[in-house]
């Protein structure tokens, strides 16, 4: 199970269409994406934008590591903000992809390193 959460529509559907068949929820918050690991859906991955309405990204990020079950959930920061190349490990972060140079194959690389074959 992969999440994705990110306020642009278009943007979340497009990486829902490089995650190549694996079971995805999309959230156009961090608060809907929390009540669902709440109501005891644990993704295996989650797909992050950072700058979202409402609760940014930081803010979930600060809230799973709260917790040891969501603490050990691999996070891909999706952003237009420039964090490539920062140390986010302590936040469970795996990897961070620029909005204006990701590929599908880039999503798909962690699809596959921490869901299945994708």
């Amino acid at each position: 199970m992969i999440f994705i959460i990110d306020d642009d529509e278009i943007m979340a559907e497009c990486v829902a269409r490089a995650c190549d068949g694996e079971e995805v929820m999309v959230f156009a918050n961090a608060i809907e994406a929390m009540a669902k690991i709440t109501d005891g859906v644990m993704p295996d991955l989650v797909l992050l934008d950072v700058l979202l309405d409402g609760p940014d990204g930081f803010t979930m990020l600060n809230e799973m590591v709260s917790y040891d079950d969501t603490a050990r959930i691999p996070v891909v920061l999706i952003t237009s903000l420039d964090l490539v190349g920062r140390d986010l490990s302590t936040y469970g972060v795996v990897g961070v992809l620029a909005k204006d140079k990701m590929r599908p194959g880039d999503v798909r690389k962690y699809v596959r390193r921490y869901v299945g074959v994708a």
